[in-house]
């Protein structure tokens, strides 16, 4: 059984290349070249090589020179040399210019080969998950700077609007002036509100593991219609709602409610005023192991440009998105949660539809 190893030999001697292959080949995935123009051709169309072996007297160049050359473009393979001799020159240069994990003499030894192959992958492996560990990071301190501005503005702005409407209702005396800035002040604490509900549903998407429950769609429909039910009658929008559910679907009820929430309230939020007919659709068709979900309305649009970037954290589309940048964020979070998946198809002035398909988690 071939291992998931893949490995690169570099030599321009056939008999060696013949010789590694033949030994190998049943154990590993094998490359060869017997140029290093030839293996970095490889090296582009096979990006999973994990360890590359290079002879030092290539005809054209050296094999410390070619493993300097390629670390910019392919850093994460493993370089391993092979030389008949080894002076010091030859080893500091190594070091220096090549980062060479270890030489090999030749003529080599299988067994010898075999160990060498062995530790690089163990260090190719600790070196991948350190770096898949570094991008983690570097993202959380991307997300933290996002959300320490988001901290600062999105929340010290509301507030900022209750204190000055507060400070300038004490010099009021009448009423009708004052119920204008208690208008004023309800819609900053409305801002601030739904703030605190995104940051809620954006930690709670860290939670540990999902909690498991059996969905019936239809019951989860009414409770959703129900609580748009303002929604409605105050933007004169119709809802229309659709169930086709064929077989038990099991999911974390909660995800499943924070991600249709944060797409419906976008749908009525962002209607087109001069839409005679305003809707919002939502529909679900639960089928072979997956729950196919889609929101869709007549509503102001997205940009083709921005597509890609409406699951960003804090990005907002245009000057009329209201919102806090959290919600479809918190959406793709969730799906990743779930590993479902969403597909946008989008015209501005005309409307969006999300489609959005879950599997089922099966419990045993």
């Amino acid at each position: 059984m071939i291992k998931d190893i893949e490995i690169l030999y570099i030599d321009d001697e056939l008999n060696n290349l013949f010789g590694f292959k033949a030994n190998f080949r049943y154990s590993y995935v094998v490359h060869t070249a017997s140029s290093t123009g030839e293996a970095q051709e490889i090296l582009i169309k096979n990006p999973k090589i994990r360890i590359i072996f290079c002879d030092q007297r290539m005809p054209n160049e050296l094999g410390i020179d070619f493993f300097d050359r390629i670390k910019k473009d392919f850093p994460r393979p493993i370089r391993i040399l092979l030389t008949a001799y080894a002076d010091m020159e030859t080893v500091i240069d190594a070091v220096n210019k090549g980062n060479i994990f270890r030489f090999v003499r030749k003529p080599w030894i299988e067994e010898e080969m075999i160990s060498c192959i062995e530790e690089a992958d163990k260090f190719y492996t600790a070196n991948s998950m350190l770096d898949i560990k570094n991008e983690e990071l570097e993202k959380a301190y991307h997300e933290l700077d996002k959300f320490a501005y988001s901290v600062s503005h999105d929340l010290r702005d509301p507030l900022t609007g209750v204190l000055s409407a507060v400070k300038l209702g004490l010099k009021f005396d009448q009423v009708d002036q004052i119920h204008e800035l208690l208008g004023l002040m309800d819609g900053s604490l409305t801002r601030l509100d739904l703030y605190i509900d995104s940051l809620r549903d954006y930690y709670l998407l860290r939670r540990g593991e999902l909690m498991l429950s059996t969905i019936n769609f239809r019951e989860l429909f009414n409770d959703i219609q129900a609580f748009y039910n303002m929604s409605v009658r105050n933007n004169d929008v119709e809802f229309i709602i659709s169930v086709d559910q064929r077989e038990e679907f099991i999911c974390d009820k909660t995800v499943l409610e924070l991600i249709l929430h944060n797409l419906l309230s976008n749908s009525f939020k962002y209607q087109r005023k001069d839409c005679e007919n305003k809707f919002v659709k939502l529909s679900v068709d639960v089928f072979d192991g997956n729950a196919t979900l889609k929101v869709s309305d007549c509503g102001i649009g997205i940009s083709s440009e921005y597509i890609n970037d409406i699951f960003k954290l804090f990005f907002r589309a245009s000057d009329q998105a209201e919102g806090m940048g959290f919600g479809l964020y918190n959406v793709k979070s969730a799906l990743l949660k779930l590993q479902g998946t969403v597909d946008v198809q989008s015209e501005v002035g005309v409307g969006t539809t999300f489609t959005i398909v879950v599997p089922s988690k099966k419990t045993y």
